[in-house]
């Protein structure tokens, strides 16, 4: 493939192959083959431009031009589009549909003869009328009712070029609105997307890790607390609460056991199952996305909702309008030119675009928006409370000591934590196992199944034992574990500020794990821009020690914080504030954070967080990156701006073409191709981005 450079930013690049290089069924060929690669995040392909955008882990750029540049269009493998689901399908739908309305219009007014011309246009208005008597013998009066009468004014006139022109712009409108609910459905499927990588296979030999692309309908699963389901299938060994809000909206936990049902995106809250595969995750998204737009008015930002009531609302006064100007003028033309006029379609079309453009824009900056009311409530928060570890802190923790008690060595020590900690995702589990492995310690599983505790530790099994591994308070309080003034002495002096876990075996202490757990780079600047975006109310919440939690506040210049807090009493904080008139954002990463999340106003999940995080929370940050909670909070608040400006422009101009009309300056015809067009305008600068940053400015230039 022969390319040009035409941006070259952090982890981003932007190729131009020329326009024609490639073609829009190529278009998708290629995106799976970059996306393909591990090193990509994601791609997108333009053939209008030949534009090739890669984003890209930021220690392999030259694997991406290598990647693009071996780039082979006859060798790539054909995609099956889905035409239901594909954004680039949509759209050249849309481009398809709105040049064959223009063709028939053309057409129409040139080639076809005048009395056949007619015949068509009153056949057509027809149609409007109907709809129009059919709403009002429903009892409602709403813009079909408008249309339908402003449709037969024009009729009875023989003013037969109007109401042509009329309908058509009636179809452009219906064409775009179509399309916006289209992108609509596209936009909220990548949310739905089940991103697992690995999952545990059960079979004769055991169990292992493979990826979802080794597994076929008849396997065998394992999955544990605090993991997502990627399968639909049957329960065949174990007990599990499961939490389906995914799929039926409700927000309890169901209990199932052998011989249940279970289905992809759903998560285990509680609970340890061995599922036999029936559909694999590509064979139920269309089920979970049907689901999801069944229930969108839920995820409506309230600004969305007042829009489309205010438009409902307005339709009355447009027909007192007309009957007002009848009755003074007497100049039917005066009088149809105001029934022209509606305010309600451009709301009711703007701001669902507005809305939807803007999930999409964030989407484009790796961040996943479960609706418009969650960017609605971010924009509006006033305070955010951060989970410490994994969000604030460094999202790859590493081990920094280990101290053993007893008869353990540190090795034995490190071994047993990392067989016990591999089943569960959280970033001190994987420090453990990732130090593990580095040093070379094989830990074969030795124990029983493991049972995790929520936000306290993991319980199981060893060699007959019972074997813990937890914080302080899992280990000391509730396991009663005796630790000594000197063991914990020596742990602190040890430790330093670092995060601690306790393993105990058979009742007794058997070492301690020392996390050095750093602040992530960007997030002591992210703490000062957030609380310059009026974030008033900036908190940190942890699990941790009071001296891991005092070292963290102190780099991050965060006034308020509570340790080794547990996660009723997060829920319990968050409550606690919402109660006192705050609006709250939660940000964690945690299984023990998932409370707080469902409880906050608006909850923000790193996209390294365990799968029920991920469902708990309404926005995911796809990149880890806590500057996009500024670049979220931007984006939020020009929304909310751009709405009221679409309201008080729509409100405005068509208030004065109601008066132009009034007066006779302007025809009816005229008054209805600039309403339209507006509608089309203001629709069409809804979807422009918000953001314009430098970053994406010399992009595109």
């Amino acid at each position: 493939m022969k390319y040009k450079i035409v941006y070259d930013g952090r982890g981003r690049i932007r190729f131009r192959c020329g326009q024609y290089a490639f073609s829009e069924h190529e278009e998708s060929k290629m995106e799976k083959a970059l996306t393909d690669m591990a090193f990509v995040t994601s791609a997108k392909v333009s053939c209008a431009n030949g534009g090739i955008l890669v984003m890209y882990e930021e220690t392999h750029r030259e694997d991406v031009i290598k990647a693009v540049a071996m780039l082979d269009i006859q060798q790539l493998s054909d995609i099956k589009e889905d035409e239901n689901l594909s954004v680039r399908a949509i759209d050249r739908k849309f481009r398809k549909d709105i040049k064959r309305i223009v063709v028939k219009r053309l057409v129409h007014k040139l080639l076809i003869p005048k009395p056949l011309s007619t015949a068509i246009t009153v056949f057509k208005g027809c149609k409007y009328i109907a709809k129009g008597i059919r709403e009002l013998l429903s009892f409602r009066l709403d813009v079909e009712v408008l249309d339908a009468a402003s449709i037969t004014a024009c009729l009875a006139q023989r003013d037969f070029k109007t109401a042509g022109s009329v309908m058509f712009l009636l179809s452009v409108s219906a064409l775009l609105e179509d399309y916006t609910k289209a992108k609509t459905k596209a936009a909220l499927t990548d949310s739905l997307m089940i991103h697992t990588d690995k999952l545990w296979k059960v079979d004769d030999s055991g169990e292992y890790q493979v990826s979802m692309s080794e597994l076929n309908i008849g396997d065998r699963i394992r999955v544990q607390t605090g993991s997502v389901i990627a399968v639909d299938g049957e329960i065949i060994d174990g007990r599990a609460e499961i939490n389906e809000s995914s799929m039926t909206g409700e927000a309890l936990p169901v209990s199932k056991t052998k011989g249940s049902t279970v289905f992809a995106g759903t998560v285990i809250e509680n609970g340890n199952i061995v599922i036999k595969i029936r559909a694999l995750s590509e064979n139920t998204r269309i089920s979970q996305i049907a689901e999801l737009i069944s229930r969108s008015d839920s995820l409506k930002a309230q600004m969305q909702g007042k829009a489309e009531r205010l438009a409902d609302s307005i339709v009355p006064y447009s027909f007192l309008a007309f009957l007002t100007a009848w009755f003074l003028t007497r100049d039917i033309k005066r009088a149809v030119s105001l029934l022209m006029v509606d305010y309600s379609c451009a709301i009711k079309l703007s701001v669902p675009i507005a809305v939807i453009s803007a999930i999409k824009e964030a989407a484009d900056h790796n961040m996943t928006v479960k609706g418009g009311k969650y960017l609605e409530a971010y924009a509006n928060a006033d305070t955010i409370v951060f989970d410490k570890t994994g969000t604030l802190t460094n999202a790859q923790p590493k081990l920094k000591s280990v101290v053993p008690f007893g008869r353990y060595t540190s090795n034995e020590v490190l071994k047993i934590a990392a067989c016990i900690e591999e089943h569960f995702p959280h970033s001190v589990a994987r420090a453990i196992v990732n130090a593990a492995k580095e040093k070379g310690i094989v830990h074969a599983e030795e124990h029983t199944e493991v049972i995790y505790i929520v936000a306290h530790g993991i319980a199981t099994k060893l060699f007959g034992e019972r074997a813990v591994i937890g914080s302080r308070h899992f280990i000391a309080e509730d396991e009663g574990i005796s630790i000594s003034e000197e063991q914990q002495k020596i742990i602190d002096d040890t430790a330093q500020g670092s995060s601690v876990v306790y393993l105990a075996i058979g009742g007794q202490l058997a070492g301690a794990l020392c996390i050095n757990d750093p602040p992530r780079k960007e997030a002591a600047k992210v703490i000062s821009d957030l609380k310059n975006a009026d974030f008033s109310h900036i908190v940190m919440l942890t699990g941790d020690s009071r001296g891991a939690a005092e070292s963290a506040a102190k780099m991050l210049g965060i006034d308020e914080y509570y340790y080794q807090v547990l996660p009723e009493n997060k829920h319990s904080y968050i409550s606690k504030l919402k109660s006192q008139g705050k609006s709250v954002v939660m940000v964690g990463d945690g299984i023990n954070d998932s409370p707080a999340l469902a409880e906050a106003n608006v909850s923000v999940a790193m996209s390294d967080a365990s799968d029920i995080v991920r469902e708990t929370a309404d926005i995911t940050l796809r990149n880890c990156d806590l500057n996009e909670l500024i670049r979220l909070r931007t984006l939020s608040r020009l929304l909310m701006k751009r709405i009221e400006n679409n309201y008080r422009f729509i409100l405005g101009f068509n208030s004065a073409l109601m008066a132009l009309g009034f007066f006779g300056i302007i025809t009816p015809g005229f008054s209805a191709l600039l309403h339209n067009t507006s509608t089309m305008l203001i629709c069409l600068k809804s979807m422009t981005p918000l953001l314009h940053d430098s970053e994406i400015i010399s992009e595109e230039s």
